[in-house]
């Protein structure tokens, strides 16, 4: 290594997000470098041809790699601890990517059931079309796992903290079960973040972001990433994948990104300490029949979720002991809380997961996720917690009968 460039690999965390993946161009611009362009320049036909074969290391087409782009996938793969980070236009395109770059037909699938709606539509209705099998079990139930990996499987896939309803799965006897039965295990670790959990450590080999979510932070963009340390994979099946079916992220995006990195640990830890207040607030409360947050003491995985991550995260669900109708007037009565799906935002967030992320699902299903008519999903944001205390008191007297 040249004795001018800093091992960023030994940087801690504070300095990973705000110098990780710093690549200044000729100008010495202090702010990192925005470079809208779809395209590049050769200086002869024989350069182009070496880049074109990889003998030359130069970008090529902003479909396959822009210097803005590289500039965020090196700061997060620093944050992660991966050897390789590789974004996308959306988190849903990071999902796919990840789980079609190692899939064809005959193989099989285990998931946990509770998942984002968008990856159950994946993994039990898109993927079975193309001869793929999926089988989902309960990722709390150790026993589940064990019997669904006692045979030859391709690839597993589950969320930790799962959305919405906070399941804690214990990676590491997971993902040893995973490798066992042949199969790559991949973590949804959009919840959690690299921050307060870091998968790859506890046995994962591919972790998945929609970072359009905490990474961002503010509501602006979309976007995806994929991190794994098995380059082999990433070389042989990945890049090609990514490559010629063009989930590429925009430059402007990545750079709104590698800028939203600077503030996340700070962000992230302020949402967590907010969450927890407000969701020991709200089980004080009446009219609920429940709360869910792993900080507090009464979720059922709580021990495991203080070790696996160093904070309960920044979604708080809860259930109105009255059902759908008692749900949407607590909604509807909110004023400082903002009505929207998006999560991980500066601002409060409240969802009803039943008729809006998970709404294409039947009841049946919504039932064996947990996902009841009265269930309520809050994102905790960067307000001042009294505030949302106040909030939500005021709403929850609304929503008596």
């Amino acid at each position: 290594m040249d004795a001018n460039v800093p091992d960023r690999k030994s940087w801690r965390q504070a300095t990973q997000l705000v110098r990780g993946g710093l690549s200044r161009s000729a100008f010495a611009e202090t702010s990192e470098g925005l470079f809208m362009t779809s395209g590049y320049v050769y200086d002869s036909a024989e350069s182009a041809e070496r880049a074109f074969k990889g003998e030359e290391d130069l970008f090529i087409y902003s479909r396959y790699a822009n210097p803005t782009v590289s500039m965020f996938e090196e700061r997060l793969a620093l944050l992660e601890g991966a050897e390789v980070c590789r974004a996308t236009a959306s988190g849903m395109a990071a999902v796919f990517a990840a789980l079609l770059s190692q899939l064809k037909s005959g193989d099989r699938v285990v998931a946990s059931r509770a998942l984002f709606g968008s990856c159950h539509y994946i993994l039990a209705e898109l993927l079975p079309r193309y001869g793929i099998e999926t089988e989902f079990v309960d990722g709390t139930n150790l026993g589940q796992w064990e019997a669904a990996l006692d045979r030859e499987t391709a690839c597993v896939f589950l969320e930790t903290p799962s959305n919405p309803t906070l399941e804690i799965i214990e990676l590491a006897p997971v993902a040893k079960l995973a490798h066992g039965a042949g199969a790559r295990l991949v973590v949804d670790n959009v919840f959690a973040t690299p921050v307060l959990q870091r998968p790859l450590e506890l046995g994962a080999d591919i972790v998945v972001y929609s970072t359009t979510k905490h990474i961002d932070g503010q509501g602006r963009t979309l976007g995806g990433a994929i991190l794994t340390n098995d380059l082999d994979y990433v070389e042989a099946a990945l890049t090609p994948i990514l490559r010629h079916t063009g989930p590429a992220m925009s430059p402007f995006n990545a750079w709104i990104l590698v800028k939203s990195l600077e503030t996340l640990a700070m962000r992230v830890e302020r949402h967590a300490a907010n969450a927890l207040d407000i969701a020991t607030f709200l089980s004080q409360c009446g009219g609920l029949a429940n709360v869910r947050y792993p900080g507090l003491p009464s979720h059922p995985q709580h021990e495991l979720s203080s070790i696996q991550m160093s904070a309960g995260g920044s979604v708080v669900a809860f259930d109105m002991a009255s059902g759908r109708d008692a749900a949407f007037r607590f909604i509807n009565a909110l004023r400082l809380v903002d009505i929207s799906n998006n999560l991980g935002d500066a601002k409060t967030l409240v969802t009803h997961p039943a008729t809006t992320t998970h709404q294409r699902l039947s009841a049946e299903e919504r039932a064996k996720m947990g996902i009841g008519e009265g269930l309520v999903r809050l994102s905790v944001g960067l307000e001042d917690p009294q505030d949302i205390k106040e909030d939500l008191g005021q709403a929850l007297k609304a929503a008596e009968v």
